[in-house]
């Protein structure tokens, strides 16, 4: 059964897959691309080695994978519309043959256990009923020795950023989204107060945990734009 959480994620995407690169491009202050750089440099997946992405949407993370590491991608996700408006970039890129875009759910991989080399995972876990159950799926397809990493938004820690965070969450956001779509102008709206609700109750130290608890060691964070964004990673035991 998909849960109402699920159900939400898959029509609140569906309306925005058209602009996603260029508008997360534009609220990130164009930060994203290095965050994804990132999460991607935490890979240690060799050249030819087998990469799951979860949550791939256009699969900007996919592309990043496949050309910087030479390796083949599954790019799993759950809205058709987001994987499709991918089609195109993986072509002009030249990374059809190394990319496989899935329709599937994070909480039910179709897969065996240990079948990837690596898994890496973007702006999920506030999507899920069950965020410690997913990572623990998640870790259940990595072989052991695997690296899983995650990017995920945060909230500032700092009084000044936080200021800063707020009105760039639930003003700036808001006068963009109403500019360009109303898909865009619902989905800023949500944006702000659903990562303050789940940082204030999955705090980062929550998240290294649950990483800890599906047999993931060496978990590592780093934070940017003052703690905006988180990646986590860490490797199978």
């Amino acid at each position: 059964m998909t849960a109402d959480r699920t159900r939400f994620a898959r029509r609140l995407f569906a309306g925005i897959a058209p602009q996603y690169e260029r508008m997360g491009a534009v609220l990130s202050f164009g930060q994203d691309a290095r965050w994804r750089r990132f999460l991607v440099s935490r890979s240690n997946a060799i050249p030819g080695a087998r990469v799951l992405d979860v949550a791939a949407g256009t699969q900007l993370v996919s592309r990043e994978l496949a050309a910087g590491r030479n390796v083949r991608v599954v790019a799993l996700d759950q809205s058709e519309p987001m994987l499709r408006a991918g089609s195109e970039p993986n072509r002009l890129a030249g990374l059809d043959d190394q990319i496989q875009p899935l329709l599937g759910h994070a909480e039910r991989l179709p897969f065996g256990d240990g079948t990837f080399d690596a898994v890496s995972f973007t702006y999920l876990l506030r999507y899920v009923d069950d965020p410690a159950a997913t990572v623990g799926e998640l870790a259940r397809v990595l072989r052991t020795g695997g690296s899983i990493a995650m990017l995920e938004f945060s909230v500032p820690n700092g009084s000044f950023a936080r200021v800063g965070w707020w009105i760039q969450t639930r003003v700036v956001m808001r006068l963009l989204g109403t500019a360009v779509s109303p898909a865009w102008a619902r989905t800023a709206a949500f944006l702000g107060p659903n990562i303050s609700r789940f940082v204030a109750r999955h705090p980062l130290e929550s998240w290294v945990r649950w990483f800890q608890e599906a047999g993931i060691g060496h978990v590592r964070t780093r934070s940017f734009l003052f703690g905006s964004a988180v990646v986590l990673w860490g490797v199978k035991s």
